[in-house]
């Protein structure tokens, strides 16, 4: 994992973030609390102010910073879980370089592990980690049998989709959206579709890599 391919990352789920407002304001008003895109949007404004502090820091530095002010700047239930995330791939890219594929998925892996207990959460209740799971589990199976990075790539997005689509016929067992009971039946969760949005982001970003 490179500090280059970190900072580029952030400028590009900040433009799908952006882009993607009307939506998710909309999924968030149906069943959360109506803050998730604010909250979004103002880590990722934060972390692009950043850019210049973590330019030259060694990647698990980067991951740490990241998940610090991420812990301070994103309120809500997400805040503590994305920042989570990151400390948690920070300590495994510390504990050794991560720089294949299959270094890559363990530390995803990880890191989805560590929201999990943090929330307390599972697949199958409505929150990000629907999308998360399925995308560590076929990041996992593919990289386990070295397949080409493409097709792991587009595997990836194909799981974060079916998963964040999956969350429309659920009831939803954490958060606010738990309160409503068979009423959040219908609804993607948006926590879920922020999450595929970014998957998909990244993704794209790595094929772009991959091809250079």
């Amino acid at each position: 994992m490179r500090t280059e391919f970190i900072l580029a990352a952030i400028t590009a789920v900040n433009d799908a973030v952006l882009n993607s407002e009307a939506e998710l304001e909309s999924l968030d008003r149906e069943i959360g609390d109506g803050d998730h895109f604010i909250n979004l949007k103002r880590g990722c404004a934060t972390l692009l102010a950043m850019r210049e502090e973590l330019a030259p820091l060694p990647p698990a530095d980067v991951l740490q910073r990241i998940g610090m002010k991420l812990l301070s700047t994103i309120g809500g239930a997400s805040g503590p879980l994305i920042a989570t995330f990151f400390m948690t791939m920070a300590k495994v890219e510390k504990a050794g370089d991560i720089s294949t594929l299959a270094e890559i998925s363990a530390a995803f892996t990880a890191s989805v592990e560590a929201i999990k207990q943090r929330g307390k959460a599972n697949a199958g209740e409505k929150t990000m980690l629907d999308t998360l799971i399925p995308v560590a589990n076929t990041f996992s199976s593919l990289t386990a049998v070295n397949a080409e990075p493409t097709q792991v790539f587009d595997a990836i997005q194909q799981a974060a989709e079916q998963g964040m689509l999956s969350t429309k016929d659920m009831i939803a067992t954490k958060g606010r959206a738990a309160f409503l009971g068979e009423r959040a039946i219908g609804h993607i969760d948006p926590g879920a579709r922020s999450s595929q949005i970014i998957i998909h982001t990244i993704t794209e970003l790595a094929k772009q890599h991959q091809a250079a």
